[in-house]
């Protein structure tokens, strides 16, 4: 819907306005076919009072009430603004505040009394036509589907949102004729209102976020570009493939790049051959849009040439565009990869036992980190995204303990005991976890954690110890070192991950620190 053209959800609009029109003339004239529906009233409200159901009935109404639907929208609109998605919360306080006013104003013009039957206690004597609960938690619930749609990468998951968000209008809806506060074209009126003025909104004011290229000044070249793109595209890390291109173009051609050459990831190639392909056409940028796995190997490709890498999160993790501070919201990281500026980033050589010479740009682990990536269930993970890890984890928690050996830059190796060694180039580890606060990605230096809980539930104090940096009650459970070059060995072969791929099992991982390899688009 938000990357259609504005006239498909101002034509809706239209009908939406058009439809609650025609039902406010009718209801103001009364006419028979609509007074026969709403005389149904009546029943409905007897057989709710003789269920007993006015106490549930009484705190959905309370609950959607103007007062509390008014806090949910501030809410909502203040967590958007400090999510930088400012247009999206001018969006929420203008729509909601329009049908507000709007459904307080055509009460008092239509000017129709409530239905003699309701409800007793808590009686309403003010207009019934259209019902505020219906307008105003129908446009809540339009302005959340726009922000799940927007935001929300799996179908999945929007579906199941928009499931929760139509119910949520059906059980306004049916309480409000259920206690016998309204008729049900007053409640019929309301969703008409509250959607159309959502249709309306969405079509006047986008809330997608406006590109770098019209908010900022172009950033100085050194050299002259000739504005060629290339983009590599893991095509089952997004829904529509050609939708993607076709977003992409548009904002490239825009943002003054020439139309992107295309490359696809294959099961074969993940990335280092499409790279390649890009650097001999000559490209001035590419765009990678995929997983850790697929962002790792174009990054270890283009390291080294000066062509600047732009990231569009696409994976479960994106752990590396976290750490940059890349938004996930696919359009935003698109206008940065386009528009941001270079920033000169580490990357790290990693060789050990059964595997060939390889990268990472953001963390290698051994032992329980390694475990819980090997664990994940792929149908899992497609499904229900970064939950898979966390059931991964759980089973993985008593992970055995490992006898290591880690030397620093060169020098003698000291022996440890852990159940997970992580060595990260970045701060900020999976689920956003601050395990390593003083990491920098540009700074030359490796980090080393080891952690070391003794039993099964010594894990949440340790993280919490570690999370909190007061690892001095922590005592021998946790481990640091930092370095330019590391090697870590193992008494006997373990599980072993690079960002948050899988390597097999080994006893052995060097790891070397190359400062400054990569230019990578970051936000301004």
């Amino acid at each position: 819907m938000l990357d259609r053209p504005r006239q498909t959800p101002l034509i809706a609009a239209v009908a939406c306005l058009l439809l609650f029109a025609a039902l406010a003339v009718g209801v103001s004239a009364g006419w028979v076919m609509f007074a026969d529906v709403d005389d149904t009233g009546r029943d409905l409200e007897n057989w709710a009072d003789g269920r007993g159901l006015y106490g549930v009935l009484r705190a959905i109404e309370l609950a959607l009430d103007a007062v509390p639907i008014a806090v949910y929208s501030v809410v909502l609109a203040v967590v958007m603004y400090a999510k930088h998605h400012r247009r999206a919360a001018i969006l929420i306080v203008a729509v909601m505040t329009a049908t507000f006013v709007s459904t307080q104003v055509l009460k008092w013009l239509i000017g129709r009394n409530r239905p003699e039957w309701q409800e007793t206690v808590g009686l309403l004597d003010s207009r019934a036509f259209p019902s505020g609960h219906a307008s105003q938690t129908t446009a809540l619930a339009g302005v959340c589907l726009v922000l799940a749609v927007m935001l929300v990468r799996r179908a999945n998951m929007r579906r199941l949102i928009g499931v929760g968000m139509v119910l949520l209008v059906l059980v306004a809806c049916a309480d409000r004729v259920l206690l016998g506060r309204h008729y049900w074209t007053d409640v019929v009126g309301g969703v008409l209102l509250g959607g159309g003025l959502v249709l309306l909104g969405v079509a006047l004011y986008s809330p997608l976020p406006r590109s770098l290229a019209l908010t900022s000044l172009p950033l100085p070249q050194a050299l002259p570009l000739s504005n060629d793109l290339a983009v590599v595209l893991n095509p089952i890390k997004v829904e529509d493939v050609a939708q993607f291109q076709t977003i992409v173009e548009q904002m490239a051609v825009g943002s003054g790049w020439k139309p992107p050459r295309w490359y696809f990831t294959t099961v074969e190639d993940s990335g280092t051959g499409q790279a390649e392909q890009a650097s001999v056409d000559g490209a001035d940028l590419v765009i990678v849009c995929g997983g850790d796995g697929t962002v790792r190997e174009v990054c270890a490709e283009l390291a080294g040439t000066g062509i600047p890498v732009g990231i569009v999160p696409a994976g479960t993790g994106n752990l590396l565009a976290r750490n940059l501070g890349i938004p996930l919201f696919i359009r935003a990281a698109i206008d940065i990869a386009l528009n941001g500026q270079d920033r000169a980033i580490d990357m790290v050589k990693a060789t050990g036992d059964g595997i060939d010479d390889t990268h990472f740009m953001v963390m290698a682990g051994m032992g329980f980190d390694a475990a819980i990536m090997e664990g994940v269930n792929e149908e899992i993970k497609k499904k229900v995204g970064w939950i898979a890890y966390v059931l991964s984890a759980l089973k993985a928690l008593m992970f055995p303990t490992m006898r290591l050996e880690v030397s620093v830059d060169g020098g003698p190796f000291s022996k440890h005991r852990a159940r997970t060694c992580v060595v990260g180039n970045v701060g900020s580890l999976q689920g956003g976890m601050n395990l390593i606060p003083d990491a920098a990605i540009d700074d030359g230096q490796l980090d080393v954690v080891l952690l070391y809980p003794r039993r099964f539930l010594s894990w949440i104090p340790l993280v919490v110890r570690v999370l909190s940096r007061r690892e001095k009650r922590a005592g021998e459970s946790v481990a640091r070192f930092t370095g330019r070059s590391v090697v870590v060995r193992a008494s006997l072969e373990v599980p072993r991950q690079l960002d948050g791929d899988t390597i097999g099992p080994g006893k052995e991982l060097h790891m070397e620190c190359i400062h400054g390899r990569l230019l990578v688009r970051v936000p301004r």
